[in-house]
């Protein structure tokens, strides 16, 4: 799935609906998150496979892994404690739902990234 030419607006969209969405276990969560950034970014919503923990969740969806600190904009992030995934944002930060809205933290946070697009 390439990039789609208009995917810096697209994602900065994203993150404004996003903004003061709060976590809801069913409706709003990291994973759903990290779908609607892949679907921003792409045009197009992964196949992925429920499986036990996150970062096995996230590699089925097929996105080559990298460093985090090699992840640009648009990328998905996975977070150590507690786990959580997350979008890249800028040079150096992740966003991740938290339990008022969105949250950043640094790249130094992530174990893993995939490279989207």
């Amino acid at each position: 799935m390439p990039r789609r030419p208009d995917w810096p607006g697209r994602l900065a969209a994203l993150l404004s609906a996003a903004e003061a969405r709060p976590f809801d276990a069913h409706r709003w969560n990291c994973g759903r998150f990290a779908l609607a950034a892949v679907e921003a970014v792409t045009g197009s919503k992964p196949r992925i496979r429920v499986l036990p923990d996150l970062e096995a969740t996230a590699d089925s969806a097929g996105f080559p892994r990298l460093p985090p600190a090699f992840a640009r904009p648009g990328d998905v992030v996975l977070a150590g404690d507690p786990p959580r995934l997350g979008v890249v944002v800028d040079g150096g930060r992740a966003a991740f739902v938290g339990p008022k809205g969105l949250v950043r933290q640094p790249l130094t946070t992530c174990t893993t990234a995939w490279r989207i697009g």
